[in-house]
């Protein structure tokens, strides 16, 4: 595994699971766009090294997401939907956009 990634990973569980806000203050949605930001920067790295794998990097970075989120009531935090739905639109879209940049990246290498 990347290391880029495990350390991403072990950022985004300290952060999700511990007692804390919920996003920047007097942000409206900002902890959704934290979840989603998140996601998209833990898919990135698999996904920019194994570009014609990035969909199940994106869905290994969901289920990362879905796993937290069935922790999260265990340690004082609820459990949202709506936070896992975020981690999935950041976990597709990081991992895609990864993907196609070092696809792009190396046909113009080639060309």
């Amino acid at each position: 595994m990347h290391s880029l990634t495990v350390i991403l990973a072990l950022i985004i569980a300290a952060l999700t699971l511990t007692l804390g806000p919920a996003g920047p203050p007097g942000v409206f949605f900002g902890d959704k766009v934290g979840h989603l930001v998140a996601f998209a920067a833990l898919a990135a790295p698999l996904a920019w090294r194994y570009p014609q794998r990035w969909l199940p990097v994106a869905v290994a970075a969901l289920a990362y997401g879905g796993l937290i989120e069935i922790i999260q009531p265990h340690l004082g935090r609820s459990r949202e939907l709506a936070d896992l739905a975020a981690d999935g639109v950041g976990a597709f879209f990081g991992a895609w956009l990864a993907a196609r940049a070092r696809l792009a990246w190396q046909n113009r290498r080639v060309g």
